[in-house]
């Protein structure tokens, strides 16, 4: 079992000393020698529990991801009360445990995730009904609104959708490598080959968007198409 640790700490003074972050360690280290684990990566998150913003959680679930690895937490009341972790988790499709109840995971998660949905549900049967309400008394609504189209003309037509769909292709994949890129760009910089940053990264466990291994070509790729966005905001 490949491991991806993430632990919170609440204050910044917690992680300073260290007070709780140490005990979280111990935990997952524990975790990981009993089912004969390997801990790839540690990420830790100084946030207050009720912060929606969880920058380190998004590059832990990221690199278990690409790695086909488990994240796991020490206890998992550090982290379900946060609406935020419980659907970056379900939205991730990365398999979570929590030490200090590891048959909890999906169960609970899904428990927490499915109270959230009733409450999405119910605010979209009201705005539905609020909706239906103004339509029943003659208000034009979604493209039909008067306007609606002043300055995005271009946007009309299947072709144009089906620009915006290889459009939403290629941002999803800058997304997905986004964690990445960093890394290699300090490969390249570097003066690392392509063949060997893909074997770097293959070496680590991390995989392409479709799940396969990196090949020079796709690292190639994601260099040119990165230095190309920062060309086209340098120019824009």
């Amino acid at each position: 079992m490949k491991i991806i640790a993430y632990y919170r700490v609440s204050t910044k003074k917690q992680g300073a000393s260290g007070l709780g972050l140490e005990a979280q360690q111990v935990m997952v280290q524990d975790f990981a020698g009993r089912n004969k684990g390997t801990l790839i990566a540690e990420y830790t998150e100084i946030e207050s529990g009720r912060n929606t913003k969880r920058p380190a959680l998004e590059k832990a679930l990221n690199h278990a991801r690409s790695a086909r690895a488990t994240l796991v937490v020490a206890k998992l009341d550090r982290l379900s009360r946060n609406l935020a972790f419980t659907a970056a988790l379900m939205e991730s499709g990365v398999e979570f445990v929590a030490c200090d109840n590891p048959h909890a995971n999906k169960l609970t998660i899904h428990i927490l995730a499915a109270m959230a949905e009733q409450e999405a549900v119910n605010t979209s049967r009201r705005t539905k009904d609020a909706l239906a309400v103004k339509k029943s008394k003659g208000v034009k609504l979604g493209s039909a609104r008067p306007g609606h189209w002043e300055g995005r003309e271009h946007l009309r037509g299947w072709k144009k959708g089906v620009e915006a769909s290889v459009k939403a292709r290629v941002d999803r994949a800058r997304a997905t490598y986004a964690f990445l890129l960093p890394r290699m760009q300090e490969m390249r910089n570097n003066g690392v080959p392509y063949h060997k940053i893909a074997e770097t990264l293959n070496e680590e466990g991390f995989q392409t968007s479709r799940g396969m291994a990196f090949q020079a070509a796709t690292v190639c790729r994601i260099l040119q198409r990165a230095e190309e966005d920062t060309t086209a905001k340098i120019n824009a």
